[in-house]
Order: C-alpha cells, then sequence, then structure tokens
C-alpha cells in the first residue's frame, strides 16, 4: 500500500504525454487505482478491522513518505498534493472498505470489488484533484475527469487479480489450516 502511495503521489505531477493527452492524464493515473486492489483483497481475506490497519498504515507512511520523496523542490503545490492526497486516500480507502464489507456476501463475485472501488474512486478524485490543483493554473478539472476514467477502467481490469489471487489464497489457507 505504500509503494502505490508513493509512487502515485509522485506520478501525479507527470502529465501521460502520449495520445495528447496530457492536459487529461498524469502518470498517477495508472499507479492509484491499484490500492483498491489492495484494500479488497485485505477485505475478502483478512475482514473489516484487518483492512482498516492497513489502509491506517499506508495512510501514516504515505503521508511521511510522500513528503520526503515526492517533492524534488518543496512548495504549495507540493504540500497540497501530499494534504490532498492524504485526505483523499484515507476517505475513499476507508470507503472502499465499507462499501466491500456491506457487500461482500452478494451472489455475484465482482459486485463488490467494482461497486466499492467505482463509489471510493468517484470521491478519490474529487477531493485528491479539488485540494491539489484548485486556484492554480493546472486543467485540474479535465485531469479529475481523465483520471476518473482510467480508475472506472482499472477497477474492470483488476477484476481479473482480484478473483484469481482470492481463489488461490483461499486454496492456500485451506489447505494450509486443513492439516
Amino acid at each position: 500500500m505504500m509503494l502505490i502511495v508513493l509512487a502515485s503521489n509522485y506520478l501525479v505531477q507527470f502529465p501521460f504525454n502520449f495520445l495528447n493527452l496530457n492536459d487529461v492524464l498524469t502518470w498517477g493515473a495508472f499507479t492509484y487505482p491499484v490500492a483498491f486492489l489492495v484494500t479488497d483483497l485485505a477485505n475478502r481475506l483478512h475482514g473489516i478491522n484487518f483492512t482498516k490497519r492497513v489502509i491506517h498504515v499506508g495512510f501514516v507512511w504515505g503521508i511521511l513518505i510522500s513528503l520526503f520523496f515526492s517533492v524534488s523542490e518543496f512548495n504549495l503545490i507540493s504540500l497540497r498534493i501530499v494534504i490532498g492526497s492524504g485526505t483523499a486516500f484515507l476517505i475513499a480507502q476507508l470507503l472502499d472498505a465499507n462499501i466491500f464489507n456491506k457487500l461482500r456476501d452478494h451472489k455475484l463475485w465482482f459486485i463488490p470489488p467494482f461497486l466499492s472501488s467505482i463509489i471510493s474512486s468517484a470521491i478519490d478524485t474529487i477531493l485528491f484533484f479539488s485540494i491539489a490543483f484548485y486556484g492554480t493554473e493546472v486543467p485540474w478539472v479535465t485531469l479529475a475527469l481523465g483520471d476518473f476514467v482510467v480508475k472506472i477502467i482499472i477497477a474492470m481490469l483488476m477484476l481479473v487479480p482480484f478473483r484469481l489471487m482470492v481463489k488461490n489464497l483461499e486454496l492456500i489457507q485451506g489447505s494450509f489450516f486443513s492439516r
């Protein structure tokens, strides 16, 4: 979780300069959605209390490491990125964990991870980009929209590793505890 937050906080500073999307996407849009996969896997395999501990540890370490590494030259935007990231991360990840937990017994396996990721991604996007970039020259609304579209796409793609990891880890845990 810590590495995901660190990478995302660093990479959000760099526009995605391909396909003429530099005003729509940053590189951080591609790494951060993996945090929702980590949260959902922790929740599925170890429950809500363990997941909340993972989130809190990720939050503290993410803030501390981001303050240290993600700013090459400390300025107001860098500070706002760290504050926005921390606020958005904590609120969105806890929301994701709670939504997933409420839906965990849904008969369709993909509903809890997908729905919790989409809703919490929307909250995360709004909080992060408005805190980090509101009132600056950064085209934050278009960056936020691009970021959210990428989060939706990655949330869909993450369903495959989620299903595979849960199945394999349940098999491993089942065989370990049956000894």
